[in-house]
């Protein structure tokens, strides 16, 4: 089954990081992910870019397009994995893992559903 492994944290702080930080961070979640991908359970992981580079569509009568993101909170979706696991206990325990080499914020685990049938391997198709 895939899982979306969704990154928050605050944005204030993770982009306030020194080079020198955020490398050390993504060298460690870097080990994490090499581990994952060996084990061909890795889908595509990305970084976000600040939330004051988004745009929001409303979905309004007529839609209405706005800066920034929908939703003001004290942590933003940072980035996000998608990952081809077992179970949601599995998903848990990459989810823990990555938490103790990137500090702060959450993870959100959630099961994936394809909307396109054919496009993903056929035991991800299933959920």
């Amino acid at each position: 089954m895939l899982y979306a492994l969704l990154c928050y944290n605050s944005e204030e702080t993770v982009f306030s990081w020194t080079k020198a930080q955020d490398d050390a961070v993504m060298a460690k979640l870097g080990v994490v992910q090499d581990r994952l991908a060996a084990q061909g359970k890795l889908g595509p992981s990305l970084r976000l870019m600040p939330t004051t580079a988004a745009t929001t569509l409303r979905k309004s009568d007529p839609p209405m397009v706005i800066d920034g993101p929908f939703a003001e909170t004290k942590e933003q979706l940072l980035g996000f994995y998608v990952l081809d696991l077992g179970s949601l206990d599995e998903a848990l325990d990459v989810a823990r893992e990555l938490g103790a080499a990137n500090p702060g914020g959450a993870y959100e685990v959630r099961p994936l559903r394809s909307f396109q049938p054919g496009a993903l391997p056929e035991a991800a198709q299933a959920g």
